[in-house]
């Protein structure tokens, strides 16, 4: 029988549930500094809830659960696993929408589905980690969604990354400048959000199958390149690059666009007064092929990485398809697996993460002082230890060379001698020291050589 884990799926031993506990801890609390509130909703949503809200690509890549009971149709699917977090947030928005504070401010870490294809840091289940502000259409909202994600990864040991920004009106009107007609823009943007996958040369292909005109295609890419030129050209710092992409935007894009071009130039304005400044880059090119955006997009791209770290973006009009109304809102979303990857092979982990399981072992003299060892470990784990006690009566030397295996540091002895006395012998095995103290200092003892190490 095949014991792996289904394709694209994965099981995560101790090491790597460390790991991924460190990582989502620096996210939980960064995000709490900035007055974010954490979430949760179920892993299984009705089907509607999803369906119509990703864009064609997104609806083929949802694991659908087929209808169970009576009447139920073959094929006939009416949930579906959870795809990402922002509709099940929309949705949660709708329905407690009398509960929640104006300004609805949340993070939430849990696993999302997709039916993809599996490759190098891209998995059929996998965790995403959102922070999104509801209820506010300043661009105040942008600039600290950016702020929080630069802080996250500036704790987490990354330097060099940019925080890429664009705007859909503004690529909206760049559309329009490249004689895109605006039946062809969806279709236009699942492309162009495969630049840095395919390259222009693929862009280009695909535009063409999905009917985009040649020479309008080309006027894109073209423009899309020397903006990136302008981008690497070396000594440029980020506000002399954003300012001249920005003026390139104004030379091209219509009066009718006026709004969107402002808007990203506030939110360009906002975040350079913050330390995630130097890290953002206007990027027209960026797309985001999710169709529920309507301003602001992001995406977090790292030297040497195929893809980006994470995503996010403004989308204004996705509660009111719940809710029947309006509601602003915007997030950014962090993607835990391609961190937890990145930062494994580049060694970003701090030293000693791959914690031993136990500060001390219990070793068991003899079947008759089970009893006594069960009670010695419960007086430790009293004093804030955590403990193991080796289960069967071996050889002491037996049980020794197990605690050294698991890489506990400090074992316990209870022997004729010790009972006799009401003493413990405390045994190093870090350096092979041990001594004998009354039982009552046992825990305080290994509490303080623990400091020590």
């Amino acid at each position: 029988m095949n014991t792996g884990p289904a394709r694209g799926m994965r099981d995560f031993l101790p090491e790597d549930v460390r790991r991924r506990q460190y990582v989502i801890g620096v996210i939980a609390d960064v995000y709490e500094r900035y007055g974010f509130e954490p979430l949760e909703t179920p892993a299984v949503e009705n089907i509607e809830t999803l369906l119509g809200k990703y864009g064609e690509e997104g609806d083929r890549l949802i694991f659908k659960i087929l209808k169970r009971g009576e009447g139920a149709e073959p094929g006939q699917a009416d949930l579906a696993l959870r795809y990402d977090l922002t509709v099940p947030l929309a949705r949660v928005v709708a329905e407690y929408r009398a509960k929640l504070p104006k300004f609805f401010r949340r993070y939430q870490v849990q696993p999302v589905w997709r039916a993809d294809r599996p490759q190098k840091g891209r998995f059929r289940e996998f965790y995403q980690c959102d922070v999104d502000a509801i209820g506010s259409g300043s661009m105040v909202v942008e600039a600290e969604l950016l702020q929080a994600a630069g802080d996250v990864l500036a704790r987490l040991g990354f330097t060099a990354y940019t925080l890429r920004l664009n705007h859909r009106g503004v690529l909206a009107g760049l559309l329009d400048a490249g004689g895109v007609p605006e039946a062809l823009h969806n279709d236009a943007l699942v492309a162009l959000d495969k630049l840095d996958k395919l390259g222009a040369d693929g862009v280009a292909t695909e535009l063409d199958a999905r009917g985009v005109p040649q020479a309008g295609a080309r006027r894109l890419l073209e423009f899309f390149g020397a903006v990136a030129s302008a981008a690497a050209r070396p000594g440029g710092d980020a506000a002399s690059v954003n300012d001249e992409v920005l003026a390139r935007l104004q030379a091209l894009l219509a009066d009718g666009r006026a709004e969107a071009l402002a808007e990203l130039r506030r939110v360009v304005e906002l975040v350079g007064a913050t330390p995630a400044g130097r890290h953002l880059r206007v990027d027209p090119s960026l797309a985001r092929g999710l169709s529920y955006y309507t301003g602001s997009i992001f995406e977090i791209a790292v030297p040497g990485l195929a893809g980006s770290l994470g995503g996010g973006g403004r989308y204004d009009n996705l509660i009111g398809m719940f809710l029947g109304e309006p509601v602003p809102a915007c997030g950014i979303s962090l993607g835990l697996e391609r961190m937890l990857v990145v930062m494994g092979e580049r060694q970003m982990f701090p030293a000693g993460l791959e914690a031993r399981a136990a500060d001390v072992m219990v070793t068991i003299w003899n079947l008759d002082t089970v009893p006594d060892a069960l009670q010695l470990a419960a007086e430790l784990r009293s004093n804030g230890l955590r403990v193991e006690v080796y289960p069967e009566a071996d050889k002491i030397g037996k049980q020794f060379k197990y605690a050294a295996s698991r890489r506990v540091p400090f074992v316990t002895v209870v022997g004729d001698e010790e009972a006799a006395q009401d003493l413990v012998t405390v045994k190093s095995l870090t350096s092979g020291e041990q001594q004998r103290v009354p039982r009552r200092d046992a825990g305080a003892t290994i509490r303080a050589a623990l400091t020590e190490e």
